[in-house]
């Protein structure tokens, strides 16, 4: 193959997420971690989602925390690394890392409809039972390293765990990084003259981004003094500085890497629910980046070219869960060794997962 048809494949995969994901995706989500770092009290998240906390408690909430939050796997790692820079335990740090891309109602909500609703109502149930063993295997492997994390009980202080305005910049935060997507996912343009969004889905995207995060910094500039906003602008560019590199190298990576695998040597080896078949899918979702809601069409085209239902599952389950981008990322900021639990912790449930149910609930 033409070497530069290769590196004209990392370029047009760089400039789509450039194009495509920075501003109504990253620019919130760092933003938002900073935002978190900033003024939400490290009291609160020790209390629920620390190494003290209870399992029962901490795993179910970041859970459930996850699932209303419609961000790839690239989009999530800021908001995951804020959490555990201010106590968050490994464990539901990882579980909302997870969950987020993997099983976020937006993106359930569209499987439902691109490819069924039994996909859908499987895809969630091993989304949260791989989420648990993650978290289970995170703790274990980490476990001497969380408990040099403890913190006294007697730190917990018994005041406000964050003051009215920096929750309300963190609402108003989340509002921005989710209202574009969900209003995107749901179509809402459609009900609008084309000549708001000039025929295009994406400008009105852009559009809800624009008036929800100029109305967040009229209200950010009003409410706070000036070295609260430099505190909290100087721990958005900590993340931004860390990850946002790593991201666009993986995102070439990717796009090279789509180059060189002929689509019709994937596909020969993606039929039926064998284990390798099953594998291969899982391990290709997991390299691939998947921008929210775009691994639905993209498995449903695959199953019209032969691809089995156990492969379509776990690249469900993997594709928007991880990529490489996300892999990098992981490193850069949690280290090599929690990133390469975690990424073998979950390619390997997700093949599992993916080969009992192409085995079961879809046998032929």
């Amino acid at each position: 193959m033409d070497p530069v048809e290769i590196v004209l494949g990392g370029l047009e995969a760089l400039i789509d997420y450039v194009a495509y994901h920075i501003l109504t995706c990253l620019i919130p989500a760092f933003l938002l971690a900073g935002a978190i770092v900033s003024f939400l009290s490290r009291d609160v998240i020790i209390r629920y989602l620390g190494v003290e906390s209870r399992k029962y408690v901490s795993y179910p909430l970041a859970s459930v925390t996850g699932t209303f939050i419609a961000a790839c796997s690239c989009t999530v790692i800021p908001i995951v690394s804020g959490l555990y820079k201010k106590g968050s335990s490994i464990a539901p740090a990882f579980i909302i890392l997870w969950v987020t891309p993997a099983a976020n109602i937006l993106a359930l909500t569209y499987t439902g409809v691109i490819l069924g609703l039994d996909m859908a109502i499987v895809r969630f149930i091993a989304a949260i039972l791989t989420a648990a063993i993650v978290g289970l295997a995170m703790s274990s492997v980490f476990r001497r390293e969380e408990a040099s994390r403890r913190f006294p009980h007697t730190s917990i202080a018994k005041g406000r765990i964050i003051e009215s305005k920096g929750l309300l910049l963190i609402i108003l935060l989340a509002i921005t990084l989710l209202a574009p997507n969900y209003v995107g996912g749901l179509s809402l343009h459609k009900i609008l003259p084309e000549y708001i969004y000039l025929g295009n889905p994406y400008i009105f995207k852009v559009e809800v981004f624009l008036i929800l995060i100029i109305a967040t910094l009229i209200y950010a500039y009003k409410s706070f003094s000036r070295d609260e906003v430099y505190s909290w602008l100087h721990e958005t560019w900590w993340f931004i500085k860390m990850i946002f590199p790593l991201l666009l190298i993986g995102v070439f990576i990717v796009g090279v890497v789509g180059k060189l695998i002929p689509r019709e040597v994937v596909e020969s080896y993606l039929g039926g629910s064998s284990i390798l078949s099953c594998f291969l899918a899982t391990l290709i979702g997991a390299l691939s980046y998947f921008a929210t809601m775009t691994e639905a069409p993209f498995v449903r085209m695959l199953i019209g070219l032969g691809m089995g239902k156990g492969p379509a599952l776990g690249l469900l389950l993997a594709g928007p869960g991880e990529s490489l981008p996300n892999w990098l990322a992981m490193a850069r900021v949690f280290g090599v060794r929690k990133a390469a639990v975690y990424v073998v912790v979950t390619v390997t449930i997700s093949t599992i997962t993916a080969y009992i149910a192409g085995n079961t609930i879809w046998k032929i």
